[in-house]
């Protein structure tokens, strides 16, 4: 089992502040607590521009989590920066250039989830500092 300090929701919170903090676009939070075979409660989606973009959102995700106590148990793509998948056990981000979001659709593919477009900044419980 997966140690965390934060609840589900408010670790996909923090996640969300920090995809907003570099301008992460089309943010999209989709609940899979209620999907039968789902292996986390939440997805992260978001869109970078450029791979230093989409690296740059992993890093502040990553660091946003940290200071929270929370680590990633898995992080996959950062060296390409096309698709970099960040899991933190009951909530796995999703950062992709606009092409491969396109391709792989995970919105269709996981289109019986309650899904919320992330237009408000958000503000988590734990309030991390701001990168310099």
């Amino acid at each position: 089992m997966i140690k965390t300090i934060l609840d589900a929701r408010a670790l996909s919170d923090l996640a969300l502040y920090g995809l907003q903090d570099i301008k992460g676009q089309d943010l999209l939070r989709m609940d899979l607590r209620q999907i039968d075979g789902a292996f986390t409660d939440f997805f992260i989606l978001c869109t970078g521009t450029s791979d230093k973009h989409v690296q740059a959102l992993a890093d502040s995700v990553l660091d946003c989590l940290a200071q929270a106590g929370e680590r990633a148990v898995s992080v996959e793509g950062m060296q390409s920066a096309e698709w970099v998948l960040l899991d933190f056990g009951n909530v796995v981000v999703h950062i992709f250039q606009e092409e491969k979001r396109r391709f792989y659709r995970l919105e269709k593919l996981w289109g019986d989830a309650l899904s919320e477009r992330i237009e408000q900044p958000v503000q988590p419980e734990f309030q991390p500092r701001r990168r310099v």
